[in-house]
């Protein structure tokens, strides 16, 4: 995708910022209200894959359900294309530590405080992110949290999201239970 590109008439492609497995992130330009957003475009690989197709509408659908201070807001969806999302400036808990080194104990319990307060919440809402790592959890400027990619979360209530052999997630990152083959929980 390419800067200047328009999105929906409304969101104006800055440049890219990030990666992931299914989707690459550019900065984006609300051009109506006036502010920087994060836009996630599901890659073209994935585009005729309906497991990532339904991951990515999934991601969109879990987002929305989801309002709180540490949670990635979500602004718009196309359900087929794009999410767009509050702009984080920032890094990630990840680049964080290995620029800051060790972390003090006040410092982990701060972050740790507002990662459990959206953690709880989603909880709340029978949503189970599946996938918390050091690369999800963003860090603004101000220090707060935002936590991001609900791309792999499930509704607790979805009975058919886990297949037998599949196993979706952070190897590094993965719960008990879900190394096991059993449902996240």
């Amino acid at each position: 995708m390419e800067a200047g590109k328009k999105l929906g008439g409304r969101y104006k492609i800055v440049r890219h910022i990030g990666s992931g497995g299914m989707a690459n992130v550019y900065l984006g330009h609300d051009l109506i209200l006036d502010r920087p957003v994060a836009i996630k475009v599901l890659r073209f690989d994935f585009r005729n894959n309906t497991d990532a197709l339904r991951r990515f509408q999934r991601e969109a659908l879990s987002a929305t359900q989801l309002i709180h201070p540490n949670i990635v807001g979500v602004y718009d969806v196309d359900e087929l294309q794009y999410i767009v999302m509050e702009f984080i400036d920032g890094t990630d808990l990840k680049k964080y530590i290995d620029i800051q080194g060790r972390v003090l104990p006040e410092k982990a319990i701060h972050i740790m405080h507002q990662v459990l307060s959206a953690v709880a919440l989603a909880h709340k809402n029978r949503i189970i992110h599946r996938d918390i790592k050091p690369q999800n959890i963003l860090i603004d400027n101000r220090d707060r949290i935002k936590i991001t990619d609900f791309g792999i979360a499930v509704a607790l209530s979805e009975t058919s999201i886990t297949q037998t052999n599949t196993l979706l997630g952070s190897v590094h990152y993965l719960s008990p239970e879900q190394a096991r083959g059993s449902m996240a929980t």
